[in-house]
């Protein structure tokens, strides 16, 4: 990629770009010696990796959709930079519906190229972008940089993930007194901040090029040590990424893209994300304020976007299981049994659920304080909510009733072209309905690979935590029921109703007393 394309935000004197980054460029920006490490060794380039180089070209694939005339057509609308470029419309703050709807739109056609499967492509974080342009003075005293990152962000649509949650150590104690392991500010210049600590779970963190470090936390933050927040680039000295275990490593050396179809490209890898005293200038600085800090994703407006691009995501991936669960009720000839499509139309209502949110987030959308319109709240609120809980459900759909046969396959995609094997697997693995035994396997480790694998199940962990803990969401449906009044609305409902009747009677002249009838 171009220097001048990935440079680092540093003023007015810049060149502007003039068109988003391409798929080669990003690949490109990813070479920058980034410290990662994997099974003992630290990566020399990501892109090349077999842990993570598939994953990147998918990604890589976003980005050329964009200059695809042919793809791009739901996916791009005009800056509003002043640079007369394009840019994805997610990243380009909404003033009215119609925008919203552009936004929304351009998500979906993102995640359809991953099926759904991966979560934290850049529109994710495209949901905070966009508020640098239109709640810009809310990061005062930080608000040119939260203008000069707005407008990077969306000429060149940066790649930012985040890193939010601290790790799961000591959370009985206060931040203070697991500061040897919570990322805090170690000393503070006129040059910037220098923080240490760590950060989880850190998803997608090895593929993007920023990320934004913050707080996503129950506890208030008391001290400013804890309260920075700010965007680091992932070259960054310092900076150290331990991944987990990759999915498309152990694809690629125990099977093949016909036996993990999707594990093989779309691990959006989970890190440890460590800081050893590294630099932060003030220019990338957002927010270092405890008590900003504090209620930054409600204060900011970057939650219900965020939640509006999560919700898209699901629904797409929610019509893809739908296929894989349909074929593979096909393959085992089970897809006529009615108490099978009871279950087909279960998981079919789950998908019509979740992209009735998506329409009611976007026309129910609310002008918020900055102008821009905010994704309907309680529609955000219920996606929040349930799709953690309706994801369990739908791999217990799968195991039930697709059954054995998501394991009855042969171990490897080398067994089709053994001469001895061949006449076996083509009777004794045949698909129902005309299927032949490759065809079925090759559905069924499609299915196998999207809810039974280590893919698989980490993906209902995911689901599962993805708009913060289980209890939390809730708690935060209540508090911001109670905040908007609603609370009160059902309370003096049932009051209401009560005011009608007493000891005595009814206390309504309409009705009759059943006593005075007697």
């Amino acid at each position: 990629m171009t220097e001048q394309l990935l440079s680092e935000p540093t003023g007015t004197d810049e060149p502007v770009a003039t068109r988003p980054q391409t798929g080669d460029e990003y690949l490109e920006s990813l070479r920058d010696g980034r410290e990662v490490w994997f099974r003992g060794e630290r990566v020399e380039d990501v892109t090349t990796h077999p842990a993570f180089r598939n994953s990147t070209r998918m990604i890589a694939r976003l980005y050329d959709a964009l200059h695809d005339e042919t793809r791009n057509q739901k996916l791009v609308v005009p800056t509003d930079t002043g640079n007369g470029g394009m840019t994805h419309a997610f990243f380009k703050a909404p003033y009215t519906v119609e925008d919203l709807q552009a936004g929304a739109d351009a998500c979906a056609e993102w995640a359809r190229q991953t099926y759904g499967f991966m979560g934290r492509t850049p529109d994710y974080k495209a949901g905070f972008l966009s508020t640098l342009g239109s709640n810009t003075e809310y990061y005062s005293p930080f608000q040119d940089n939260a203008r000069r990152w707005y407008k990077e962000g969306q000429e060149k649509v940066l790649y930012f993930n985040h890193a939010i949650v601290n790790p799961p150590v000591d959370r009985n104690k206060a931040m203070e007194q697991v500061k040897d392991v919570y990322m805090h500010v170690e000393k503070e210049t006129d040059a910037g901040l220098h923080v240490s600590g760590a950060k989880v779970v850190a998803t997608g963190s090895v593929l993007c090029q920023y990320n934004f470090i913050g707080n996503y936390s129950p506890t208030p933050i008391k001290t400013k040590e804890f309260s920075a927040m700010f965007a680091v680039p992932m070259a960054t000295p310092g900076v150290k990424l331990i991944s987990r275990p990759s999915y498309e490593y152990a694809a690629g050396r125990t099977g093949s893209p016909f036996d993990n179809p999707l594990s093989s490209r779309l691990d959006e890898n989970d890190s440890v994300f460590i800081f050893d005293n590294v630099f932060v200038p003030w220019e990338n600085v957002f927010c270092y304020d405890p008590d900003k800090a504090s209620e930054f994703y409600m204060g900011s407006g970057f939650i219900w976007r965020g939640l509006l691009q999560g919700c898209i995501r699901y629904a797409v991936k929610l019509d893809f299981l739908c296929g894989v669960l349909l074929k593979s009720l096909e393959m085992t000839g089970t897809r006529d049994f009615r108490g099978v499509q009871t279950r087909i139309g279960e998981l079919i209502t789950y998908r019509h659920l979740f992209w009735s949110l998506v329409t009611a987030m976007v026309q129910g959308a609310t002008k918020w304080s900055d102008g821009t319109y905010v994704p309907n709240v309680e529609a955000c609120t219920v996606y929040r909510i349930m799709g953690g809980q309706v994801y369990p459900r739908i791999r217990d759909i799968f195991q039930k009733d697709i059954a054995s046969a998501l394991i009855y396959t042969n171990s490897s995609a080398q067994d089709w072209g053994v001469e001895e094997l061949r006449p076996y697997l083509d009777k004794y693995v045949r698909g129902s309905n005309g299927f032949s035994a490759e065809e079925r396997v090759k559905v069924l480790k499609l299915a196998w690979d999207a809810i039974g694998t280590d893919f698989g199940s980490r993906h209902e962990l995911y689901e599962r935590n993805y708009a913060g803990n289980h209890e939390q969401v809730q708690v935060d449906a209540y508090l911001g029921a109670t905040a908007a009044g609603r609370v009160d609305e059902f309370v003096s409902f049932v009051d209401q109703c009560m005011s009608e009747y007493d000891t005595d009677g009814w206390t309504v002249p309409d009705l009759i007393d059943p006593r005075s009838g007697l």
